[in-house]
């Protein structure tokens, strides 16, 4: 901001002085004031979570439970038609059940909050209004059972078109720990988490839980059961 200034020298004339002044506003302070009198807003990342934590939970559990699943019936059953049945049951029946718990879970905590305003309400004898903070338990379990179903299919698309048994399970394998990554990163950078970080715990748990169910089943095949 500019501004003009006049001086006086000591048995002189008057002259004018450019005087300009910068000011730097700090854009890192939620509803910091401006020089113009305009507030910056800082986006909060903890908005994004309640739809944020449905459907990064639902897209892990419906990749990691499909493919833990058919890489089990591929421990003991070689033929492809076992394995792609195995994960088309799970998808279903994962994606309801996420679905089902996801809407009992948020409902529930919708009753809570919704209880808790109440009695504050009642003690400031004011009106409930509605909050649009408040969970919404539809909208968590439909990117819980959507977000599933995308997981699950991951593994189902790879194996679908591989006849040979051993680059069956490879191509599970691979597919999946690309996903993983892709999920990892992508939650992350929603949340505003490190991405590497956040990639690598769950591309372990993938490889774990995959590996302990194709494991334990390969050992319980060999006993004749």
């Amino acid at each position: 901001m500019a501004c003009m200034a006049t001086t006086r020298q000591p048995n002189g004339p008057q002259r004018s002085v450019d005087e300009t002044q910068e000011i730097t506003p700090n854009n890192d302070i939620e509803g910091q004031q401006t020089p113009e009198g305009l507030e910056i807003e800082v986006f909060d990342y903890s908005k994004r979570a309640q739809w944020l934590r449905a459907a990064v939970l639902g897209a892990n559990d419906g990749l990691l439970s499909t493919a833990s699943l058919m890489m089990g019936v591929g421990a003991v059953r070689t033929d492809v038609k076992s394995m792609i049945l195995s994960g088309i049951a799970g998808l279903v029946g994962g994606a309801c059940s996420m679905a089902i718990g996801e809407f009992v879970s948020v409902y529930s905590q919708y009753d809570i909050e919704v209880a808790q305003m109440n009695r504050e309400n009642r003690a400031t004898q004011t009106e409930l209004e509605d909050n649009k903070d408040l969970p919404n338990p539809l909208q968590a379990a439909a990117a819980s059972a959507l977000a599933f179903a995308a997981g699950a299919a991951v593994p189902l698309l790879g194996a679908a078109f591989i006849k040979d048994y051993h680059a069956r399970l490879g191509v599970v394998v691979g597919v999946v720990t690309f996903a993983l990554l892709g999920f990892g990163s992508f939650g992350a950078y929603l949340g505003g988490t490190p991405m590497v970080k956040s990639s690598l715990r769950i591309l372990i748990g993938g490889w774990l839980a995959m590996g302990i169910t194709f494991g334990l089943t390969k050992l319980i095949g060999s006993t004749g059961l």
